[in-house]
């Protein structure tokens, strides 16, 4: 069995790549298109919908309950989900537990409110090292949290996907709902970044 082609890339990648070459040699698509449509869907789209469940929950109690109770029927009151995102299980960050995603087996992620995983969240190193090392992780990743601060690494799978309802930043007590949508990024939903205030 084959594990890995040039430069160590798995076969997976090699043949998505000779397929793009060829449908670029076709006309068949611009790749600066396929690009852009794969950023918006890593940056934008997905995380959006994500925003916008932080922030409701942020600013409606009762939503808040229902989707730590039940994070799949709660998201889908909002018209998201389908396809790996059957089974969200939603967590709550707090000032003294931090909640952190990964999935060590593969990538598997709630795609439905948070786009396409980052490459970082594919990379062997991040899924091994955030388990035995969280802290000295999220460091790296520019997220220092006390010692105090106690640290849950939640493995999804292709059963279950984790979502982080990240704390609401201080100062933001007067902002909308919609105000607050822009704040929310993919990282803090991963756990990986604290929301900052404006």
């Amino acid at each position: 069995m084959t594990t890995g082609g040039p430069g160590g890339r798995p076969p997976v990648a090699l043949r998505a790549e000779a397929l793009e070459q060829l449908l670029t040699e076709r006309g068949l698509i611009d790749p600066k298109e396929m690009d852009g449509l794969i950023t918006e869907y890593e940056t934008s789209i997905g995380p959006l919908n994500g925003a916008k469940v932080v922030a409701r929950a942020w600013t409606d109690p009762e939503y808040r309950a229902r989707l730590l109770e039940d994070g799949t029927a709660a998201i889908a009151e909002l018209g998201f989900s389908g396809r790996q995102g059957e089974h969200i299980v939603v967590v709550e960050n707090t000032p003294t537990v931090h909640n952190v995603v990964v999935c060590t087996l593969c990538s598997c992620y709630p795609w439905p409110v948070l786009g396409l995983p980052p490459s970082w969240y594919k990379d062997p190193a991040y899924r091994a090292r955030v388990v035995k090392e969280p802290r000295t992780v999220l460091s790296e990743m520019g997220l220092d949290l006390d010692d105090d601060v106690r640290i849950t690494v939640r493995d999804s799978t292709s059963e279950v996907r984790w979502l982080v309802l990240p704390e609401r930043p201080a100062g933001t007590e007067q902002l909308s709902e919609e105000q607050l949508v822009p704040l929310v990024t993919r990282d803090a939903m991963v756990g990986v970044a604290k929301v900052r205030t404006p």
